[in-house]
């Protein structure tokens, strides 16, 4: 995904899941990922409106060629492709397995029609529950676990990405009518602070991960503070009035130049009205909710505004150092908002508030392999490691990740100028 691309699977140490379990489990991702396309017509399931999002019918069928590539075609003799074209026309980004369709002319693949991508599903489900019936190499279950993670990735894909195309439709079309926000009193920042410690970052635990989590290692922490939530709509647009998309001081210098090339003055979706703002949303067309975390930001954007707020991004060993004491528990694709909701009530008083959910937190930090990375073996070791160049490191999850499918290791990441996410920005500044 870039919403958080990563290879290979579990921890070496992990008990793995109950044949039955694994059943279970698949057919819930699975089902979850056809009901956010049950909105949507064939023609939007078809339409891709920039190159880096791409068509939900082609969502829905690269999902189904991982399993059928990586699980199917290497465990099950004999199997039968349900159209052998398919592994090339659904194949991402992996050169182990061969040709691939180009990215960007995804939109163009007219055919196969939705209902064929449907009946290509079906295909792949029937013969990975057949083979859920047999006993289950570790490296099957492994890969598995692995397609189900890559497929939540997706789901947010297809939310995100038809959230863009649906803005640049003229009709600004509604894809989940109830509005999820209620009025409610705003709560001001206030800020945390945390001593300095030698600590442990990356997964260490039972359980599945990704491999750019790994190796679990040992870092220094300097005392720092964190924000207690994370920054609004009406902050940012405080930012806009004091003129920051004017102020190249503010700006790292790739990004004052990406603002003049695509002559930003708003994040993403921002559309003035009159004297004040309106954004799009999966529920269509809203006035901006000054109290709720402001998204679709890029790094640029989230680095220039702290940079005018007097802060900075916080590091990602920062982040997961306060995360790792926290619950994970918030607005996730689980609750059906769809949007980031505002902090309601005084929670940020004991500890910084909405660490996971509701917006993908920019860091500071690049993205590049912990000490002692190393990618898996074969095609399926691309899903990761050739993506640690010129990209920035997000934490937490967002309004449209599952939430099974968090953890406070977890890293996404995207290049700088990236912004169709629901990415935001929490405040970080050095103690003292």
């Amino acid at each position: 995904m870039s919403a958080a691309k990563s290879n290979r699977g579990t921890a070496p140490h992990r008990a793995h899941e109950s044949n039955a379990a694994l059943a279970t489990h698949f057919r819930q991702v699975r089902r979850t990922t056809e009901a956010l396309a049950v909105p949507l017509s064939p023609e939007d399931c078809a339409l891709q409106s920039m190159p880096d999002a791409s068509p939900v019918k082609w969502h829905l069928a690269h999902v189904s060629w991982f399993f059928e590539t990586f699980v199917l075609g290497e465990h099950v003799p004999g199997y039968a492709p349900f159209d052998p074209a398919f592994r090339i026309l659904f194949n991402s980004y992996y050169n182990g397995v061969g040709d691939k369709h180009p990215r960007p002319q995804r939109g163009f693949i007219s055919r196969p029609d939705f209902a064929t991508v449907i009946a290509y599903r079906a295909h792949v489900d029937r013969a990975m529950h057949a083979l859920f019936a047999e006993p289950l190499p570790p490296a099957a279950h492994a890969l598995i676990e692995l397609g189900l993670n890559h497929e939540q990735q997706h789901q947010e894909l297809i939310l995100t990405d038809v959230k863009h195309l649906f803005a640049r439709n003229p009709g600004k079309p509604i894809y989940h009518g109830r509005w999820p926000l209620a009025s409610v009193q705003p709560q001001p920042l206030a800020w945390h602070a945390f001593e300095a410690g030698l600590t442990t970052f990356g997964y260490a635990d039972g359980g599945f991960a990704f491999d750019n989590e790994l190796p679990a290692h040992r870092a220094f922490v300097a005392p720092f503070a964190l924000a207690s939530r994370p920054v609004t709509h009406g902050e940012f647009a405080e930012f806009i009035a004091d003129g920051g998309y004017r102020r190249p001081e503010l700006w790292l210098s790739l990004g004052w130049d990406t603002v003049v090339a695509r002559q930003w003055q708003a994040p993403l979706y921002w559309e003035r009205d009159g004297d004040a703002w309106r954004t799009f949303t999966l529920h269509g067309m809203v006035d901006i909710d000054a109290h709720t975390p402001v998204c679709h930001l890029s790094f640029f954007e989230a680095d220039a505004y702290a940079r005018w707020a007097g802060a900075r991004l916080p590091t990602e060993f920062e982040w997961e150092f306060v995360a790792r004491q926290q619950t994970i528990a918030g607005n996730f694709l689980d609750t059906g908002a769809l949007h980031p909701l505002p902090l309601a009530g005084p929670q940020a008083l004991a500890g910084p508030a909405q660490m996971y959910g509701d917006v993908w937190e920019w860091t500071r930090s690049e993205y590049a392999p912990y000490p002692g990375y190393r990618p898996a073996a074969g095609a399926v070791g691309e899903y990761n490691g050739k993506f640690m160049c010129g990209q920035y490191v997000l934490r937490g999850g967002s309004c449209a990740t599952p939430m099974s499918h968090i953890r406070a290791t977890y890293r996404n990441f995207f290049p700088p100028d990236a912004r169709w996410q629901f990415s935001g920005v929490r405040l970080a500044r050095d103690a003292g």
